[in-house]
């Protein structure tokens, strides 16, 4: 049945709503779209002007009636209006011409395993509203585990880490169910506010948040590096109020940034002494997988491994796990559907 239905809406696609990215995954042809998720508005008359790359282009360099938002918070819809409008942009976007010509399509969503149902609800009202005809969701570790092709069906343990821009979500996976689950609301956001206060309280430096996000990614780091890395902080100086420049290393970045990291291993080692005893040995053998954008943060892995004493993996690609997870379910949705999130649309699936 769910075959058959799918043939018909050749279209149908799956979408990774992150915190900070956005990743559309089109039927049989793969990911076709991976931007910010980002809006830019005009304050005066609510208009959306941009969306995506252009808008985060926007960030900071704006007047004051233009402004650029992030319409998800810890990968929860905190404005309804903009997440529609922004979906429906991607929607049309990855569609083209063929949005007004197909039957609307179906869509497969990734969610925050620890979402309330009120917060999931939103993302399904959103997602019709911006025009899909039907919306189905899937928890992110398990897309993440499905896109890293973990064996998530068969009765062995797999441990997950997705880190997202707003969440962190931890999982232990097994007969393609989560059997334990954590959601922690510290990822890759709050590592940029990190460096952002630490240039403040350090150098009485304000800088941007594009600013620290480049020191996160050029030289930030979990674990010490082999060698000492640099790079300049532009920003203005909060006491003079003029444009100054300072240099940093890696050891400072780490530093601003150690508290959050500890707090996101403290919730990966819980998860471990909570995992029952049989699953745990099957996850000393195989390993941590690592996935999402923080799982790229240097020498995360490593410091992991030397924490819990389980092997720690990067999975190949993590930023687009979740997305082509959720791809791999909409391609074979007769063999997957069960794991997706029990709504009154799945139930009439059945």
């Amino acid at each position: 049945m769910l075959n058959k239905i799918s043939k018909i809406f050749s279209e149908d696609m799956a979408i990774d709503l992150g915190t900070a990215n956005c990743e559309v995954y089109i039927r049989g042809k793969g990911i076709v779209i991976q931007e910010p998720t980002v809006v830019a508005l005009n304050k005066k008359t609510g208009q959306v002007l941009a969306v995506g790359n252009e808008a985060k282009r926007m960030v900071g360099r704006t007047p004051a009636h233009i402004v650029a938002v992030r319409p998800l918070k810890s990968g929860v819809i905190s404005d309804f209006e903009v997440t529609e409008q922004m979906l429906r942009y991607f929607i049309e976007k990855a569609l083209g011409k063929r949005f007004l010509l197909n039957p609307r399509p179906r869509v497969i969503i990734g969610v925050p395993v620890g979402g309330t149902e009120v917060e999931r609800k939103a993302v399904i009202d959103a997602a019709k509203s911006a025009g899909a005809r039907e919306v189905f969701l899937i928890e992110e570790p398990l897309a993440a585990a499905i896109g890293a092709r973990l064996p998530i069906q068969e009765p062995c343990g797999n441990f997950i880490v997705d880190i997202g821009g707003g969440t962190t979500e931890v999982a232990v996976i097994s007969l393609g169910g989560i059997v334990l689950s954590k959601s922690l609301r510290i990822a890759g956001d709050k590592l940029n506010e990190d460096i952002i206060n630490f240039a403040q309280e350090e150098y009485k430096l304000l800088i941007g948040e594009r600013t620290a996000e480049n020191a996160k990614i050029s030289i930030g780091s979990a674990y010490p590096l082999k060698e000492r890395k640099q790079i300049p902080l532009k920003g203005r100086n909060l006491i003079t109020g003029l444009p100054e420049e300072v240099i940093v290393d890696d050891e400072a970045i780490r530093k601003a940034m150690e508290k959050s990291i500890k707090q996101i291993v403290n919730e990966i080692k819980t998860a471990i002494e909570e995992t029952p005893p049989e699953l745990i040995a099957d996850v000393m053998t195989n390993g941590i997988y690592l996935s999402g954008g923080g799982a790229l943060l240097k020498g995360l892995d490593v410091l992991i491994h030397k924490e819990t004493k389980i092997p720690t993996k990067i999975i190949d690609d993590p930023m687009t796990a979740v997305v082509r997870g959720a791809g791999i379910v909409l391609e074979s949705l007769d063999e997957y559907h069960e794991i997706l999130v029990k709504t009154e649309e799945l139930e009439t699936l059945k």
